[in-house]
């Protein structure tokens, strides 16, 4: 399934691709950003962003633009709460992440309070979000 690549791609991003170092967090963040509809289908593209974008603009929305634009940005990353991540995504969305995970959504929230500065930061190495065709293709990138 292409969930299941792009949450080994991005716990090999997080973690190096030990499944305890940041596999469970990039299977959520995956599981979220195709949920999101921005794994790289028509949902990533039609903007002409990056499957990135629609994300950081919820968090930027829902009260985060101060972490989020840390994150992309080049200095420190600052730090959100599991909460505040539950508030800013849909609960649907959210929900869908977690039941692919086998957590429970306030889990999966702070797992991804947990990840989502560390993945947005390596995914944005320029300090600005990258236009790539597809998530799997911007985290390949990286990794070279």
């Amino acid at each position: 399934m292409a969930g299941n690549d792009l949450g080994s791609l991005l716990g090999g991003l997080l973690g190096g691709g030990n499944p305890g170092s940041g596999g469970g967090a990039g299977n959520i963040l995956g599981s979220l950003i195709g949920a999101l509809g921005g794994a790289g289908g028509a949902g990533g593209k039609e903007g002409g962003g990056s499957p990135l974008d629609g994300l950081m603009d919820l968090l930027k929305k829902s009260g985060l633009a101060e972490q989020a634009e840390s994150w992309v940005g080049t200095g420190d990353n600052k730090a959100v709460s599991g909460e505040e991540v539950a508030q800013a995504l849909p609960d649907d969305a959210l929900a869908q992440a977690a039941e692919q995970a086998g957590v429970s959504p306030q889990q999966a929230a702070d797992q991804l309070a947990q990840a989502l500065p560390q993945a947005v930061d390596k995914l944005t190495p320029q300090g600005s979000l990258p236009q790539a065709a597809s998530l799997e293709d911007l985290i390949k990138e990286q990794q070279l």
